[in-house]
């Protein structure tokens, strides 16, 4: 592991020289604020956690700070780890940047293992960190921090009847099991009716997909007697525990 700094290329004087007048504002600006040794630090002992000898064996690892400013640039641009080490290996202003120079960009497999390892608590110091400079170049009093948070896609469990009827009856089941656990074997034996719930909204779900002129009436028919025998059975109080032991 390196805390910063590595040895200097034959391309990097190059490469800095002719990047110099086209960088971009927000990067000017980034490049004083992540020079603080604070910044660096955190970046540095997070990386070294990941092994209990990472600090002294091993080959030397890319530099706390080429990291620290990898993963800002992919924040910035809210780009993937491919994307991050594809723009980051033909651009010449992020290799400056960034503090690759005429190295060989990490891979994206790698960064996205340092991402990993920098985990809330070391991305929770940066933020303090940066508030800390902020105040004391009387940027912001530091009194109130707005943030926006990233909405991620993800995929949704529709809530059609018959996954709703399913997961009241699921959650139900887990009630009555935890009661069980709880009070002990008094009463009937709770029976999970988990598979056969799981079989009828299948033939639900089969039912509504076919183009027959009964489709609506089956599957009503379906749903209604799945409730009515559920509603019979949370019913019976003899089918579950009604007393809790006391203490």
């Amino acid at each position: 592991m390196r805390h910063a700094g590595q040895q200097l290329r034959f391309g990097d004087g190059f490469i800095a020289e002719e990047v110099a007048d086209l960088q971009e504002d927000w990067m000017k600006h980034a490049d004083r604020v992540l020079e603080d040794e604070q910044l660096i630090t955190a970046v540095y002992d997070a990386l070294a956690r990941r092994h209990p000898k990472s600090r002294t064996r091993g080959r030397k690892g890319t530099p706390a700070d080429v990291v620290l400013r990898l993963l800002l640039l992919k924040h910035i641009r809210n780009w993937s780890y491919q994307v991050l080490e594809r723009e980051v290996r033909t651009n010449l202003v992020y290799r400056d940047f960034t503090h690759v120079g005429g190295a060989k960009a990490p891979d994206a497999k790698t960064m996205g293992r340092w991402g990993l390892a920098l985990g809330p608590e070391e991305v929770e110091k940066i933020h303090c960190r940066v508030v800390e400079l902020a105040k004391e170049n009387h940027i912001v009093k530091g009194r109130k921090m707005r943030l926006d948070t990233t909405v991620v896609e993800t995929n949704i469990h529709y809530p059609t009847d018959s996954n709703l009827l399913g997961d009241g009856v699921r959650v139900l089941i887990r009630a009555m099991k935890r009661i069980g656990e709880i009070a002990g074997k008094q009463g009937a034996k709770l029976r999970d009716r988990s598979r056969s719930v799981k079989f009828r909204i299948l033939e639900i779900g089969r039912i509504a997909r076919t183009k027959a002129d009964r489709i609506e009436s089956a599957c009503s028919r379906d749903t209604r007697s799945s409730c009515l025998r559920w509603g019979a059975w949370w019913d019976r109080p003899s089918d579950f525990p009604t007393r809790l032991p006391k203490g």
